[in-house]
C-alpha cells in the first residue's frame, strides 16, 4: 500500500481546464460543442468526459444498495433477477408441457397469457400441474374484468396444494389504462375492480396486481424520458386511485409493478432504471408508508420490439443483447428478451431458446448476477441518472398539473405526444439521422425476404365495459417498417433494379461516394454494382448498359463533376436513370442541363427511394 501511495504521489492530477485545453489543441480549431457534446433527445447535453467534481451536488451517490431511495437497487448482496419467458395459452395442457420444458432450460419466471373465457379452476389446475410456485415466479395476463376471478382461483389452488402462500412470487396484469392507449377504448370503468383484486390476493403478499405497462410506450417509439415520466405518472395515478378506494397506502404501493421497455441506448437505459427507482421512492414516500420497503420499485424489463427488423434479423440479437445488459446492470427484478424473429412470425423454438440463453450467458458466463450496482460511481452514469431524472420529473409534474395520467390518457394527450415522437423518429430514420443497422445503414446487399412478412399484433379479447367512443391509439409501427415495405415492394417487381456505380476521377472521393451510394440504394433492395474506376465517362456508361443497369450513379469529386457529369448524362441519353452522388457547387449547372437526381448525406433516403421506385414502375 505504501508503494502504491508513493506511486500516485509522483503524478499530478490534471485539472478539468487542462483536459479542455488539451482537447482544444487536438480539435485543431473545430467547435467543441458541435464535435464532442452529445445533444440527447431527452432534453439535456452529455459532455465527452466527467470528473468527480461533477458529482459533488448529487445526493443519491451517497446512498447504499438496498437503501432508500433505492437508486442503487433493491438488493444489498447480489443482483439476481428472474429469467422470464411468456407463453400464449391456447391449450392448457400444451402450455403446461411447454412451461415444464423451459423451466428445465434456465427459465425461472413464467408469463401466461390466458383468454378471459378460459379462466376457470379446471383450466388453471391443468396449466399449473407439476409447477412448483414457491420456486418459480408466475405471471398471468388475461382480460381485465376476469382478473379478480383469476386471483380467487389461484389462491384457492395454492391453498389446496398447501403451497407456502407467503413465499409465492408473481403477478396478475391488471392495467386498464394500457388498454385505453392500445385499443382506443375507454375502459376506465374496470378500475372499480382494483380494490376487490387486492383483497382477493390478501393471502399472497408476494403477488403484484396493479401493473404499469410502460413497455407499450417504448414499443410505440417514446423517448426514454417520456417512458420514465409517463411511467411515474401512471404508477402515481394507480396508487392514488387505490388509496381513494380505501386500500392502505403501504399495501397499495407493494402491489404495484412496472413492465418497462429497454431501447438500444445502452448507458441512458441503465440511467433510466436507476432514475426510475429514485423518483418512485420519492413519490411513494409522500403517502407516508409504514416501511421504506414499500417505496421500492419492482421492474420487469422487456427488450424493445420497436427497433427490431425483418431484414437482417440476426442483428436483432445484437440489439436485444445490449438492451439486456442495460437492464441487468441497472438491477431490475426480471427480464424478458424479445425473440429476434418476432417482427415476422410467431417466435420459433430456436428463437426462444436463443432469447433465454442471452440472459443465461450474462448470468453464468459474465456473472452479472453477482454484481451489486456495478454502474454506481461511474461519473458518466451518475450524471446521466441525475439528468434523466430531472427531465422525467418535469414530465411527471406536467402530467400531474394537467389533471393526472388517467385524465390525460382519456383526452388523448399522452397518446398524441408519444405518436408525435414516433413520427419524428420515423422522419429521422428516413433522413438517416437515426440509423437502423441493416436497414437504412449497411443493408445486406444480397438478402431477400424469403417470404417473410411483417407480423400483426396480438389482439386482446373485448370487454363488455368498453365505451363505444374511439380515442387515439398508440402507433406501434416499428422504426424500420417503412423501409421494409419499400424493399418488399421491390422484391415483387418483375425485375430487380440494377444500380451501377460509374466511378471516375479522384480515387478517394469516387470510392467514398460509391460506398455511400451502394448503401443508400441497397436499402430499397436494388442490386448494386460497384466498380474500380473508368478512364472515360463513355467507357463507364457502356459498361453500365452492358450490365443492364436501371440506375447509373456517377461517383467522383465535387470539382470533377463539372467536367464529367453533363457528358455522362448526355451520353447515357435517358437509357437509364442518371444520379449524381453528392451535392457539388456546380449543382445548378447540372440541373440546368437536365440532371434531376442527386443523393447525399442530406437526402431524405426513404422519399428518394420511393420516388425512384415510382420512376421504375414499382
Amino acid at each position: 500500500m505504501a508503494n502504491k501511495e508513493k506511486l500516485f504521489s509522483e503524478f499530478q492530477a490534471p485539472t478539468t481546464q487542462e483536459w479542455l485545453d488539451k482537447i482544444e489543441v487536438d480539435l485543431k480549431g473545430a467547435d467543441f460543442q458541435k464535435r464532442l457534446v452529445w445533444r440527447t433527445n431527452e432534453g439535456f447535453n452529455v459532455q465527452p468526459f466527467y470528473r468527480r467534481e461533477d458529482l459533488k451536488d448529487l445526493k443519491a451517490v451517497d446512498s447504499l444498495p438496498g437503501e432508500f431511495p433505492f437508486v442503487r437497487g433493491n438488493k444489498k448482496d447480489n443482483n439476481l433477477w428472474y429469467v422470464r419467458q411468456d407463453i400464449v395459452v391456447d391449450d392448457a395442457k400444451a402450455a403446461n408441457a411447454k412451461a415444464l420444458d423451459i423451466l428445465n432450460k434456465g427459465v425461472d419466471s413464467l408469463g401466461f397469457r390466458i383468454a378471459g373465457k378460459d379462466v376457470s379452476a379446471e383450466f388453471i389446475a391443468t396449466l399449473l400441474d407439476g409447477i412448483m410456485p414457491q420456486y418459480v415466479e408466475l405471471n398471468f395476463m388475461t382480460c381485465q374484468r376476469h382478473c379478480v376471478e383469476l386471483a380467487q382461483i389461484l389462491v384457492a389452488y395454492f391453498k389446496e396444494k398447501q403451497y407456502p402462500l407467503a413465499e409465492l412470487k408473481g403477478s396478475i396484469d391488471f392495467d386498464p389504462i394500457s388498454r385505453i392507449m392500445r385499443k382506443g377504448k375507454d375502459v376506465s370503468a374496470v378500475l372499480q375492480f382494483t380494490k376487490p383484486l387486492v383483497e382477493a390476493l390478501a393471502e399472497l403478499p408476494g403477488y403484484k396486481c396493479i401493473l404499469v405497462n410502460s413497455c407499450l410506450l417504448n414499443n410505440a417509439g417514446a423517448y426514454i424520458y417520456q417512458e420514465l415520466g409517463y411511467a411515474l405518472a401512471w404508477g402515481a395515478e394507480y396508487l392514488n386511485l387505490a388509496v381513494e378506494a380505501g386500500i392502505d397506502a403501504t399495501e397499495a404501493a407493494k402491489r404495484i409493478k412496472f413492465n418497462m421497455g429497454v431501447s438500444e441506448n445502452y448507458f441512458m437505459e441503465i440511467a433510466k432504471f436507476r432514475a426510475a427507482r429514485l423518483l418512485w421512492a420519492q413519490i411513494v414516500k409522500q403517502y407516508e408508508p409504514k416501511c421504506d420497503c414499500a417505496c421500492q420499485m419492482h421492474v420487469c424489463a422487456i427488450t424493445s420490439e420497436y427497433n427490431q427488423t425483418l431484414f437482417d434479423s440476426y442483428v436483432n440479437l445484437l440489439r436485444s443483447q445490449t438492451e439486456t445488459m442495460s437492464a441487468a446492470l441497472a438491477n431490475v427484478d426480471s427480464i424478458i428478451v424479445t425473440p429476434f424473429d418476432k417482427p415476422y412470425e410467431a417466435p420459433t423454438e430456436f428463437a426462444e431458446r436463443i432469447a433465454r440463453n442471452q440472459q443465461l450467458l450474462l448470468k453464468e458466463e459474465a456473472h452479472f448476477d453477482k454484481l451489486v450496482d456495478v454502474a454506481g460511481g461511474s461519473y458518466t452514469i451518475e450524471h446521466l441518472t441525475d439528468a434523466i431524472a430531472r427531465e422525467g420529473w418535469k414530465l411527471f409534474l406536467a402530467v400531474e398539473e394537467a389533471g393526472g395520467f388517467l385524465a390525460e390518457t382519456q383526452n388523448g394527450h399522452i397518446v398524441e405526444a408519444v405518436n408525435a415522437s414516433n413520427d419524428k423518429r420515423h422522419a429521422d430514420a428516413a433522413r438517416r439521422k437515426e440509423f437502423i443497422l441493416g436497414t437504412n445503414q449497411f443493408p445486406n446487399f444480397t438478402e431477400t425476404s424469403e417470404g417473410k412478412q411483417p407480423a400483426g399484433s396480438v389482439c386482446c379479447c373485448t370487454t363488455a365495459t368498453e365505451s363505444e367512443e374511439t380515442l387515439p391509439k398508440l402507433n406501434a409501427q416499428r422504426l424500420a417498417s417503412e423501409f421494409e415495405t419499400l424493399r418488399l415492394a421491390t422484391e415483387k417487381a418483375q425485375k430487380q433494379p440494377v444500380a451501377f456505380m460509374l466511378t471516375i476521377g479522384n480515387l478517394a472521393m469516387r470510392q467514398a461516394r460509391a460506398q455511400f451510394s451502394c448503401n443508400f440504394l441497397a436499402a430499397a433492395g436494388y442490386k448494386v454494382m460497384d466498380n474500380l474506376g473508368f478512364k472515360t465517362v463513355e467507357e463507364g456508361v457502356d459498361a453500365a448498359l452492358e450490365a443492364k443497369a436501371d440506375i447509373v450513379v456517377i461517383c467522383s469529386s465535387d470539382d470533377e463533376y463539372a467536367e464529367y457529369a453533363i457528358p455522362a448524362y448526355k451520353y447515357l441519353a435517358d437509357r437509364a436513370m442518371f444520379v449524381v452522388a453528392g451535392a457539388p457547387a456546380c449543382s445548378d449547372d447540372l440541373k440546368a442541363a437536365g440532371i434531376e437526381n442527386f443523393i447525399n448525406v442530406k437526402s431524405n433516403q426513404l422519399e428518394t427511394l420511393r420516388a425512384y421506385n415510382a420512376k421504375l414502375g414499382i
